[in-house]
């Protein structure tokens, strides 16, 4: 299963629906990744696809501060699951694959 490409994503928070953009990229046979949403690019870490689900972290600064654990299932060119910031309870997360035309007129 491949889940390179430019995500777009929405999770459902406590504070309102909040969108960004994750783009996942193999280099030498590792998984890596960037998000960008908010005013900010972070690089997410722990990146790892295993069978369908795959799982990063990512720290962000906006709206809050907060470090958050990204735990999806990816369904040809669509993913659902949940993101997790410490103690607070888990918000929803649904994404889109964005096609590779789309991709390089949208780039973030």
């Amino acid at each position: 299963m491949s889940v390179e490409g430019i995500w777009d994503l929405s999770i459902s928070t406590p504070i309102g629906k909040i969108k960004a953009v994750v783009e996942f990229l193999r280099e030498a046979d590792v998984l890596t990744g960037t998000a960008h949403g908010a005013g900010e690019e972070v690089p997410l870490s722990d990146v790892v696809l295993d069978g369908d689900r795959l799982t990063w972290k990512q720290a962000i600064t906006k709206p809050m501060r907060l470090n958050l654990a990204f735990a999806v299932t990816v369904d040809g060119d669509t993913l659902t699951g949940t993101s997790k910031a410490g103690r607070l309870p888990a918000s929803k997360v649904t994404g889109e694959r964005r096609t590779v035309r789309a991709a390089r007129e949208q780039r973030p």
